[in-house]
């Protein structure tokens, strides 16, 4: 969930967080920090947040019997 009201501290998506090219964050407030840092100025930027993508359904182990009515 995208905007939930409890959610995990992350440099990811804070909004004082800006991505390096080597995986670290450049904080405004605590300089170079890594991906899973966190301090207490923490502030939630929805739009950074990349949602998890969903696996796909196995259909397979399904017949065509159990399509039909």
């Amino acid at each position: 969930m995208l905007f939930r009201k409890k959610i995990e501290k992350s440099c990811s998506y804070c909004v004082r967080g800006t991505e390096l090219d080597d995986g670290q964050y450049l904080c405004a407030k605590k300089g170079i920090m890594p991906r899973e840092g966190k301090c207490f100025r923490f502030r939630y930027d929805p739009c950074k947040r990349i949602p998890r993508k969903v696996k796909a359904l196995d259909f397979s182990k399904y017949d065509q019997e159990d399509y039909s009515l």
